[in-house]
C-alpha cells in the first residue's frame, strides 16, 4: 500500500499544508469578510423584509379598523337620512292632509255661504212676491168697498182713529 493518495509523503503534506495554510489565508483576508459582508446585508434585508411586512400588517389592520369605522358612519349616516326623510315626507304628507282639509273647510263654507245667500234671495223674492200678491188683493178690496161711499167714509174714519199721527 504505498498509495500516495492514501498515505502522502512528508513533503507532498508539507506543501499540502502550506498550500491549504495560504487559501485559508486568502479567504480569510479577502473572502470571508465578504462571505460575512453578504450575509450580514441578507440578514438586514430579511430584517427590512420582515420589519416592512409587520408594517403592513399594522397598516392593513388599520385600514380594515377604518374600513369598518367609515363603513359604520356611512350606515349611520344613511339611517340619519333616511330617517329625515321619512320624516320630511310624513311632514309634507301631514301639510298636504292639513291643506286639503282647510281647502275642504273652505269649499264647505263657501257652499253655506252660497246656500245662505240663495235661500235669503228665494225668501226675498217670495216675501216681493206675497207683497205684490197683497197689494194686488188689497187694491182690488179697496177698489170694491171704495165704490160705495158709506163704506169708504167708515174705512178711512176706522183708519184714522187706528193710526197715530206725531
Amino acid at each position: 500500500m504505498n498509495n500516495p493518495l492514501i498515505n502522502p509523503g512528508t513533503g507532498v503534506f508539507f506543501w499540502m499544508l502550506i498550500s491549504f495554510g495560504i487559501l485559508v489565508f486568502i479567504l480569510l483576508k479577502w473572502g470571508w469578510p465578504a462571505v460575512l459582508k453578504t450575509l450580514k446585508e441578507r440578514e438586514t434585508a430579511i430584517n427590512d423584509a420582515l420589519e416592512a411586512a409587520e408594517k403592513a400588517r399594522q397598516e392593513m389592520k388599520n385600514f380594515v379598523s377604518k374600513n369598518d369605522e367609515l363603513l359604520k358612519e356611512a350606515k349611520q349616516e344613511r339611517d340619519s337620512m333616511l330617517r329625515n326623510a321619512r320624516l320630511t315626507s310624513e311632514k309634507i304628507i301631514e301639510e298636504a292632509k292639513l291643506k286639503a282639509t282647510e281647502e275642504a273647510d273652505r269649499i264647505v263654507e263657501n257652499a253655506r255661504e252660497n246656500i245662505n245667500y240663495e235661500k235669503q234671495r228665494a225668501m226675498t223674492d217670495l216675501k216681493n212676491q206675497i207683497a205684490n200678491l197683497s197689494i194686488d188683493i188689497a187694491e182690488k178690496l179697496i177698489k170694491q168697498e171704495l165704490t160705495d161711499k158709506q163704506k169708504a167714509n167708515e174705512l178711512i174714519m176706522g183708519e184714522l182713529e187706528h193710526a197715530h199721527l206725531n
